[in-house]
């Protein structure tokens, strides 16, 4: 008997839904056609099937808190999709991380969720897995000279704060710099729906 879940048993992300296409677009449009996609922090696992399935050379890596695990193995079950590889253990704090090499490191609506510090040792390990001229792509909500850019990134900002308060929008020139210091440079800052942004960031085609 088969105890798989089907479609409206599995997590769902309502977020995931509305931006994968978007998302598509933009990788599509940066990331190598047989790109290994390292993703930190997979939620559901939602984009790593919607990506596989749509770019078909693509080796995607999800990546979770352990807890979170068994949401993203469930979404890889039921995409079989060959691009969509076992989900792995991450927490972005972790000196060493469980993959390496990869042409893009892409991550969603991460950088807003958690505190600065945990932004700074996300970059530093980032930037010792991604290659030199690999691709960080970072989608989610930044402000922009210390102004939010909209009153639904106000309101974002407030209920984040009221559950964690170290977290919250990031400013784009504070992650600029940061992204700076691991050279990687901003190749691309793309304008996606519901004033979202997808920041690109190649890394330093030398060392450090």
């Amino acid at each position: 008997m088969n105890n798989e879940p089907g479609i409206a048993e599995l997590p769902v992300a309502e977020a995931c839904l509305r931006n994968q296409r978007p998302i598509l677009d933009v990788l599509g449009k940066y990331a190598p056609q047989n790109a290994f996609v390292l993703e930190v922090g997979s939620g559901t696992g939602q984009h790593a099937a919607y990506m596989t399935a749509n770019l078909p050379g693509i080796r995607w890596q999800p990546t979770e808190l352990r807890e979170r695990l068994d949401d993203v193995r469930q979404w890889q079950r039921h995409a079989n999709q060959p691009g969509f590889l076992e989900p792995l253990e991450l927490n972005v704090e972790q000196d060493i991380w469980p993959a390496r090499d990869a042409d893009v490191v892409f991550s969603a609506n991460i950088v807003h969720f958690v505190s600065w510090p945990e932004v700074e040792k996300m970059f530093r390990g980032i930037s010792r897995v991604l290659k030199a001229g690999g691709l960080l792509m970072l989608y989610g909500p930044y402000n922009y000279d210390g102004q939010y850019t909209s009153q639904g990134n106000v309101e974002l900002d407030q209920w984040l704060r009221e559950r964690n308060p170290d977290s919250g929008i990031k400013d784009f020139e504070q992650v600029l710099l940061l992204a700076r210091q691991h050279h990687m440079y901003l190749r691309a800052d793309e304008e996606m729906p519901a004033n979202n942004r997808t920041l690109v960031f190649q890394k330093a085609e030398t060392g450090e």
